[in-house]
């Protein structure tokens, strides 16, 4: 089966095209360096020809409020339009959990608006929402830095190994489509601002972390169960523990991406 990959060539993209090769499908990474651009719609015809599946796991280049909105809109509706030409029969976008309990962050209003769009199109869908990768925790943590201060709020993270998240979309690729979401969460449950203490710990990294009710997450102030799924959800397989200790999975200086 022919699968495109929006974004195949990112962090999850990339791992995804590897993991669906490896079981026998087609899959092709479709990105800006690849010759296909869903903001012009530069290369989807050509790309999506013959191909039944498309997963979009790309993302906005600019998180600023009014870029982002701009992007997640513009790059649907010319996949979804492009997808309706070529007779695409599933379409899969990777999402974020806590997208419609955050209202006050603009990239999940961007999130939100690009799901809307997928819902109301004739093309059948499924919706991956996924918690916080591992692989974000440093900017994470330099986003919610203030001085030599992390500012973070005691509420639950689950953050979850971007290997998790390419094979459950994968899976979720390869099976009948949802017309609905799922949501999948790490392993493990942690108090934001323990984790983040105890993982900055461990990577000797200098800053104090300040446990704050009203630390703002990426602009946004959290509530209790604002990045953790509300209900059932399918759980990763990697622990946080387990993935750190891997070599080159935790970088030693702060990163900001």
């Amino acid at each position: 089966m022919k699968i495109v990959v929006i974004g195949g060539t990112g962090l999850i993209g990339s791992k995804l095209v590897t993991k669906l090769g490896e079981h026998g499908h087609q899959a092709v990474a479709a990105s800006p360096n690849t010759g296909v651009n869903t903001l012009t719609g530069e290369g989807l015809a050509e790309v999506l020809a013959g191909a039944s599946v498309v997963i979009d796991v790309s993302n906005s280049p600019s998180f600023e409020d009014a870029a982002v909105l701009e992007f997640f809109q513009t790059s649907t509706r010319n996949l979804l339009a492009a997808e309706a030409n070529a007779g695409i029969r599933h379409h899969v976008a990777l999402s974020v959990v806590g997208t419609e309990r955050l209202p006050d962050s603009g990239y999940l209003r961007a999130k939100v608006a690009q799901e809307r769009l997928i819902e109301g199109s004739s093309i059948p869908y499924s919706l991956v929402h996924a918690t916080q990768f591992f692989e974000f925790v440093p900017s994470i943590a330099d986003a919610a830095t203030e001085g030599g201060t992390v500012r973070m709020a005691p509420v639950l993270f689950a953050p979850v190994a971007a290997e998790d998240v390419a094979r459950v979309v994968g899976r979720t690729a390869t099976a009948a489509p949802l017309n609905g979401r799922v949501d999948l969460a790490g392993p493990e449950q942690y108090r934001m601002d323990e984790f983040f203490r105890k993982a900055l710990a461990e990577r000797n990294d200098p800053r104090e972390v300040v446990t704050d009710e009203h630390a703002r997450y990426f602009g946004t102030e959290l509530r209790e169960g604002s990045l953790v799924p509300a209900g059932e959800a399918i759980l990763g397989e990697i622990r946080y523990a387990d993935w750190h200790g891997q070599a080159g999975n935790y970088p030693v200086s702060p990163s900001t991406g």
